[in-house]
């Protein structure tokens, strides 16, 4: 029987490079995001039944939260959620909730706090949900995790709590977060969308995903290969956020050996684009939105008459943009789709890139920090009692 293929590799040679449960991750991705529809779909009377009430409060406000990774998911989702919903939705991490809960908390604002987290163990998210619940007085509790078994699982079964159980393959054995930070993306824009309206969505989303990962990933492989010394990933409103996830997961999985920035392409003109040298590579996450589009590819025609960066690449979902066919990387089927549903077919290849990145450098993608002062839950972490 031949060696299953992940990322263009056979899996035993996978396993010799350490890198075996990165790549399976990255390339899970599509049927997870199906296998996380399924279940919520299976607890669609459950999930409404909780959130009409809530939602029914037009004071409620609704705090999207996590560490690392776990807070990005938020920061991709809060600007479209707030829109959409109507309501205050903010994207404020554990890791700023447990330093200073009296700057963020308002106790008498009536309050869901959705929390995030692949293992469900990391100190700050047990500590985040405990000063909320001290502090608020009208607090409910929505936690999305991949671990049945965290900490973090059990404070959903709150009176004024739920949680949502993501298929066990996304609690992701590797260090870094892949098909945990999709799919609990996904979980939580299905749940605040409406699991019925994904439901005739989520298909076009993983095709889309699968899409990417099968034609892009030798492109990613050879991009690793020619030895960037700087990588900017850029994104305007939810793709922001986007492009400091896939800055983190090169920092991850390269442990720190590459230099990374995220910026809003707006934004990156405003200093941080002194950045750009002739051993950078830049990303621009590009919009489904024509307004917002106009803005990302003024960006991009900058950066082609300005010459100075080694590469431009253009992750986009419409037509060409006017780069030579290396450097579009062309999301099939969501042309007409809203930028949330482009947020999965979108992070495969940075996570694909930063895969092959560490690869190159003589790490194991499964545990690419050597020295083991970084691990893959928080360590070191000491909570202080509030007074």
């Amino acid at each position: 029987m031949s060696d299953v293929i992940q990322l263009g590799l056979e899996e035993s040679e996978l396993e010799r490079l350490g890198g075996l449960w990165t790549a399976r991750e990255i390339a899970q991705q599509p049927a997870m995001l199906l296998e996380t529809q399924k279940l919520l779909m299976a607890r669609q009377a459950e999930i409404d039944g909780f959130l009409e009430p809530l939602l029914a409060e037009p004071r409620l406000r609704i705090i999207l939260t996590g560490a690392g990774t776990s807070a990005f998911a938020g920061e991709c989702l809060a600007p479209l959620l707030s829109a959409r919903l109507g309501r205050r939705v903010e994207a404020i991490a554990t890791t700023d909730l447990v330093c200073a809960p009296h700057l963020y908390f308002e106790p008498d604002t009536p309050t869901l706090l959705v929390s995030f987290g692949r293992s469900g163990n990391s100190p700050e998210s047990v500590a985040a949900i405990e000063l909320a619940d001290r502090l608020v007085k009208h607090l409910s509790h929505l936690v999305i995790t991949c671990n049945a078994e965290g900490a973090l699982a059990a404070f959903g079964a709150a009176p004024r709590g739920l949680t949502i159980q993501l298929p066990e393959a996304t609690h992701d054995r590797s260090f870094a977060m892949t098909s945990s930070f999709s799919c609990m993306t996904y979980a939580a824009l299905a749940v605040f969308s409406g699991v019925a309206v994904m439901d005739q969505r989520v298909e076009a989303i993983a095709r889309a995903t699968q899409g990417v990962i099968a034609d892009y990933s030798s492109v990613m492989q050879t991009a690793a290969a020619e030895s960037y010394q700087r990588v900017v990933y850029l994104g305007s409103h939810i793709f922001k956020g986007l492009a400091r996830e896939s800055g983190l997961k090169l920092l991850e999985l390269t442990n720190g050996a590459l230099v990374t920035m995220f910026d809003s392409p707006l934004g990156f003109r405003h200093g941080p684009k002194t950045i750009v040298n002739a051993r950078t590579l830049i990303f621009v996450f590009f919009s489904n939105d024509a307004y917002t589009r106009s803005y990302d590819m003024d960006l991009l025609e900058e950066l082609r008459r300005d010459n100075d960066a080694a590469r431009v690449i253009a992750i986009t979902a419409q037509d060409g943009v006017g780069l030579e066919t290396r450097d579009e990387i062309s999301v099939a089927g969501l042309a007409t789709s809203d930028d949330a549903e482009l947020l999965f077919p979108y992070i495969v290849a940075p996570q694909i890139l930063a895969f092959f990145q560490s690869l190159r450098l003589g790490l194991r993608p499964d545990k690419p920090n050597t020295s083991g002062t970084v691990n893959r839950v928080v360590q070191g972490v000491r909570i202080h009692e509030l007074n």
